[in-house]
């Protein structure tokens, strides 16, 4: 058994390509040499800013040798067909074996593989790696064929045994395989041997370079941290950015510093967003004041004067960059304060699509459809709408203009300066989300309302145009809106009729400039679709769905849902999977003797006509069982109803044990038919089953 490194140097790789870029050469690496026949224990990746890493822990010394046997022509088959037979296994004549067999004889190839080496399988593995890496973006550096994310420096290939290390012999482009690295840029000592991971990894420490990924995260937290603990703060938790600035930095040292008098007014998400995008900063708290007053720095280096000049230069570069988002900020305030008609008047001349019209027309869309939900969702009308006008002219503004990511949270300081109603203003940022599936939804009523508007508008628009999703393609994110749609009903439990509502008063809106619209159903189908994922990823199957979606008001969500989860918590019962094949059975008799007879038998059962105890008692259970489900069905109390139906698993099953439906009295069997009826109007009260597999 052997162990393997491997360390492919070059320039500083992206971030954001970085944990790919592991994943890939794992795969591709281990993959590999298991396709050509060897195995081996375990593997890790590791990356940072200027090396992508592989260690491979028990590697077989050679692969195992391989025989193969391959049938060809008859010994009597043309030339042409024996040459051709020759030609795909490399061999002579001579050398294929005769077997007699049914036919006569055949010729049979047998392909003997000696095992290979490991080095040679590593060299030729690494070789191809390389070469196909799929970097999301490459370029050829220098005179050579080799494409790579940034300049490939140096290639480490390593097999350690128990006599030792040695170098896979291996040459790319030129670069020729060694057993050598270096450190940190400017911290570290030169290049440096290594005999394997171990000696690797404490080396390179050494050398100043931290090869774990998560370690580096590590350091930088807990370091930001202690930093802002000392001077009574605390560090605003971002994730993305934590992971972004480990793959920037092979020796983080966290600095602190302070935000400038003239800055702190500025709001905390203009100072957040600004040192994240312009300078990759952590934000830093006050948590006395809840302002933003002060930045974490993660430097690349361990500087003589503990930091200084670093963040000297930093504070320079920061006061620089939030000059400008006062002076945007400022400016905004002054449109802000005249009642932002600026803005309102500056989007009837931005286009939202071309056939869909501007951003005004689209507004006005909005306003109108938000003013329609308003009363569905508890919320007042008027300030629905007038939250729909001004949502978004913050899209008009300088600070929006600069930090996209800021829109909406804009819009909300700039209705408050204009004077209007909080839940007017909260709906600007509000009406955005949710963004994806980790975002909360909005709860407050005229936010609910603007945020079905503002989706229900981009829905039924693309419909009117025909742009509809198409396989992996949606440009328009009519899935992400669709699944916004079903999340804010859902999860504020709204109840209303998706169809002869809000779907069909924004399809009346597009209509206004279109000269026809699609059918709404097929919308409406669309939103079905997502929310089946939705229900299956709560574990409610397919066919649960299907079952409930084909039941009168599947347009309202929230009772569709409420159907399908009591339906699906009953299946789940012994009684509830009986009671579905008792279903079954009656429906299957009752289908069959009315497609032969050609009538329907839907009623006039009569429990006078019943001869057995099992069907007298079968009518009586209908009866208690009917006295439950109808009341619980106007309450839509669907787990109340679907209880009172596995109730009858017993007596149907009796029934069918002890009773021949079709009798060769036409007076029962007629009687029988209309009873197999009644228990298909019963069982079906809650959805299809008839639906339902298994």
């Amino acid at each position: 058994m052997a162990d393997l490194l491997i360390e492919l140097f070059s320039e500083e790789i992206p971030a954001r390509m970085q944990a790919r870029a592991r994943e890939d050469l794992k795969k591709l690496v281990t993959d590999g040499l298991v396709e050509a026949g060897l195995t081996y224990a375990s593997a890790g990746a590791f990356s940072t800013p200027r090396r992508l890493v592989l260690s491979v822990d028990g590697l077989t010394a050679e692969s195992r040798p391989v025989r193969e046997e391959r049938k060809g022509p008859n010994t009597t088959a043309p030339a042409a067909a024996v040459e051709g037979f020759l030609r795909s296994t490399g061999l002579t004549l001579d050398q294929l074996e005769r077997r007699a067999d049914k036919k006569g004889e055949t010729f049979y190839a047998v392909v003997e593989k000696p095992g290979r080496k490991a080095d040679a399988i590593v060299a030729e593995v690494l070789d191809t790696t390389i070469r196909a890496f799929p970097w999301p973006k490459s370029m050829r550096w220098g005179n050579g064929s080799l494409r790579w994310v940034r300049p490939l420096q140096s290639i480490l290939c390593l097999l350690t045994d128990e006599t030792g290390a040695h170098v896979v012999p291996l040459t790319v482009d030129g670069i020729e395989a060694g057993n050598t690295t270096e450190g940190h840029r400017f911290m570290g000592m030169g290049r440096f041997t290594v005999s394997g991971f171990d000696d690797y990894a404490v080396k390179l420490k050494r050398a100043k370079v931290v090869l774990e990924f998560s370690e580096r995260e590590a350091a930088i937290w807990q370091g930001a941290q202690n930093l802002a603990f000392a001077a009574g703060m605390e560090v605003v938790p971002d994730p993305g950015l934590l992971a972004e600035v480990a793959g920037l930095v092979e020796w983080p040292v966290p600095l602190m510093g302070r935000i400038g008098e003239a800055f702190l007014g500025l709001p905390p998400e203009v100072l957040q967003t600004s040192m994240k995008e312009h300078q990759k900063f952590f934000s830093v708290r006050n948590p006395k004041t809840g302002r933003i007053e002060g930045f974490v720095t993660v430097a690349n280096i361990e500087a003589a004067d503990g930091g200084a000049v670093i963040l000297k230069g930093n504070q320079k570069v920061l006061s620089a960059r939030l000059s400008d988002a006062k002076f945007f900020w400022e400016n905004d305030l002054r449109v802000a304060k005249t009642g932002m008609g600026e803005w309102a008047e500056g989007l009837k001349s931005v286009t939202f699509h071309n056939k869909l019209g501007s951003q005004a027309e689209r507004i006005d869309r909005i306003a109108a459809l938000a003013r329609e939900i308003a009363p569905l969702v508890g919320a007042d009308a008027g300030e629905a709408e007038r939250a729909a006008r001004i949502a978004k002219l913050d899209l008009q503004s300088a600070m929006v203009g600069e930090f996209p990511e800021l829109q909406g949270v804009m819009g909300r300081y700039y209705a408050l300066e204009a004077g209007e109603n909080p839940a007017v203003a909260d709906a600007a940022p509000d009406h955005w989300r949710p963004k994806g599936e980790s975002d909360g939804v909005p709860s407050d009523p005229v936010s609910v309302a603007l945020a079905l508007a503002d989706k229900i508008d981009t829905l039924t628009g693309f419909w009117a145009i025909d742009e509809k999703p198409t396989g992996s393609k949606d440009p328009f994110a009519l899935r992400r809106a669709a699944l916004g749609v079903i999340r804010l009903v859902l999860e504020n439990a709204l109840r209303f009729s998706l169809l002869r509502g809000p779907f069909r008063k924004g399809a009346d809106l597009v209509g206004e400039r279109e000269a026809a619209f699609a059918d709404v159903n097929d919308l409406l189908a669309f939103l079905h679709d997502r929310l089946k994922v939705t229900l299956r990823d709560q574990g409610v199957p397919h066919d649960i769905i299907d079952a409930c979606l084909a039941m009168p008001g599947n347009d309202d969500l929230t009772l569709l849902v409420k159907r399908a989860t009591a339906l699906s918590e009953t299946l789940k019962t012994e009684d509830g999977a009986n009671l579905l094949q008792g279903y079954k059975r009656a429906n299957n008799i009752l289908a069959q003797a009315e497609a032969k007879d050609g009538v329907e038998y839907s009623y006039g059962a009569d429990p006078k006509f019943a001869e057995a105890d099992e069907e007298r008692a079968l009518f009586a259970a209908l009866d208690r069982a009917e006295a439950t489900i109808t009341p619980a069905m106007a309450a839509e109390d669907f787990a109340t109803a679907m209880a009172a139906m596995a109730a009858l698993r017993a007596p149907i099953d009796a029934f069918f044990t002890a009773v021949q439906v079709n009798s060769d009295n036409p007076v029962i069997r007629r009687n029988r038919l209309n009873l197999m009826h009644r228990i298909r109007a019963v069982c079906s009260g809650v959805a299809d089953l008839s639906r339902i597999e298994g």
